[in-house]
């Protein structure tokens, strides 16, 4: 497997053509992209040498196998079309970029804090824009763990080439106390630092407050003032090289100095003008790509390279699309691997097995979900574990209802007419009272049961959702009818 870096998902038509020509000399038919914004492809072995030469030739940097360094990620691909309102501008991007004169062996992510199409906390130095001018929130992930350290400082613009390379330098230095440990401690990693290092920052005034996450629609012709913009995603995941040599060939042409690859594993070109777009469907045309796949389809991230996942993944749509199921507001992950660090709302987790001749009918997957569905919330709950394939669909299509339900209790909507009608409820009738699961909303009604609540042996739980006791909250009966 090859692998080659597009810093910030940025590439120029011109490169990446001289790396499609490379390939499509090698044999190689078709290409992807990876999680993290990256090119991707296997080269037969019989092209190996071949391979080295035309890259040496054209002076283009790739990976091998394992060997390959993380990507640094960014929200570039959203500028201008999904953000507008920012002082992250496309400038200061690149600025970062052309800034950032090293090779980084951690992951980086660079992210404007009013977005919620790039993931902001997948990386291990997390950049965040902050509402200051040219000041960034840092968020540090350590390595091989789910903890993450706000940095109790904003980080000047200028000054974060130097930060992060010293902070990469002294997370993998000191591996025991910062790498692998599953309880790091931020604050002496930050005290380290600023023993050795200063830099230009200031207090946090806001505390960070990422947007409720909202994946846009990233693919076919949209409108950007007076031009267009163009996402491409592939339900295989896997581009034609002709095809994709024709999109740089239009670009040069119609003077289009850049692509973005997303971390959707698509591609965006922006800056589409209006008398060009024929060129555009000719060449999505000849090459019969779709570019209106259902939103249930778009919103899923699977590890790179699985199969497997790509294969689970249809298969739970398939029973999407059966129910007719809505998933607006909610991204999945499909984890196949147990050092995947995956970005979703829902992950569905397939369970290790240490016999790798086990039968595929016997495999079993756990399903989670981020607290509040946040897929940047980091804190994961368990939904089901040890589910088969078959019933992986009717649990996730449980989920998607409980998803909905927890939207549904801050309905302003809802909440308006709950407030009236419990006026005029309460003049003409004695409230009643049961007790509520906060979880799955399962009611405990005393009358029916003969038992009062308190009665109940301390070890009760849900029948729904095995939650205990304790979480139950007593509610009115007439707010629980309008809410069903």
């Amino acid at each position: 497997m090859i692998t080659i870096n597009f810093t910030g998902g940025i590439v120029s038509p011109g490169y990446l053509k001289d790396i499609l020509e490379i390939a499509a000399a090698c044999g190689i038919t078709n290409v992807g992209f990876g999680l993290r914004q990256q090119l991707k492809f296997e080269v037969p072995l019989k092209y190996d040498a071949l391979f080295d030469k035309l890259c040496a030739e054209k002076n283009i940097t790739f990976y091998r196998g394992s060997e390959v360094k993380p990507n640094i990620v960014s929200s570039y691909p959203a500028a201008n079309i999904f953000t507008t309102e920012s002082w992250l501008k496309e400038g200061v991007y690149k600025d970062i970029f052309y800034a950032l004169d090293y090779i980084p062996e951690l992951k980086i992510n660079v992210c404007d804090s009013s977005q919620s199409f790039v993931p902001f906390l997948t990386g291990h130095i997390n950049l965040i824009a902050s509402p200051a001018l040219h000041y960034w929130y840092l968020y540090i992930r350590f390595p091989k763990t789910h903890s993450v350290f706000c940095w109790p400082e904003l980080i000047y613009t200028n000054d974060l080439t130097e930060v992060t390379k010293q902070l990469e330098q002294l997370l993998l230095k000191d591996a025991a106390a910062f790498y692998t440990n599953q309880k790091p401690d931020g604050i002496k990693l930050y005290e380290s630092f600023k023993k050795k290092h200063s830099y230009i920052g200031k207090p946090i005034e806001t505390e960070l407050a990422l947007p409720k996450f909202y994946l846009p629609y990233y693919e076919g012709f949209n409108k950007a003032d007076n031009n267009y913009w163009l996402g491409i995603y592939r339900r295989d995941e896997l581009f034609p090289v002709s095809f994709l040599i024709g999109v740089c060939n239009i670009c040069l042409e119609t003077k289009i100095g850049q692509l973005y690859t997303t971390p959707w594993k698509g591609i965006i070109i922006k800056g589409i003008e209006p008398g060009n777009r024929n060129l555009w469907d000719h060449v999505l045309g000849k090459y019969r790509i779709n570019v209106r796949h259902a939103a249930n389809e778009l919103n899923w991230q699977v590890e790179d390279n699985s199969e497997d996942g790509l294969v689970l993944k249809r298969h739970i749509i398939r029973h999407f699309d059966k129910e007719d199921v809505r998933t607006y507001g909610l991204s999945f992950a499909m984890q196949t691997r147990l050092s995947s660090c995956m970005f979703g709302s829902v992950i569905i987790r397939k369970q290790q097995n240490k016999n790798p001749h086990r039968l595929k009918s016997l495999e079993r997957f756990d399903i989670l979900y981020n607290r509040n569905f946040s897929p940047n919330s980091g804190e994961l709950v368990v939904f089901r574990e040890g589910v088969e394939k078959d019933y992986l669909g009717t649990y996730l299509v449980s989920l998607c209802k409980l998803f909905y339900e927890q939207e549904n209790k801050d309905d302003v909507l809802y909440h308006h007419i709950n407030a009236t009608t419990a006026q005029n409820t309460t003049a003409t009738k004695t409230i009643k009272k049961v007790h509520q699961c906060k979880h799955c909303f399962t009611v405990y009604d005393e009358t029916e049961t003969n038992t009062a609540f308190d009665a109940l042996r301390g070890d009760y739980c849900c029948p729904l959702c095995d939650a205990p006791k304790t979480d139950f909250t007593e509610v009115d009966e007439s707010l629980l009818q309008l809410q069903d």
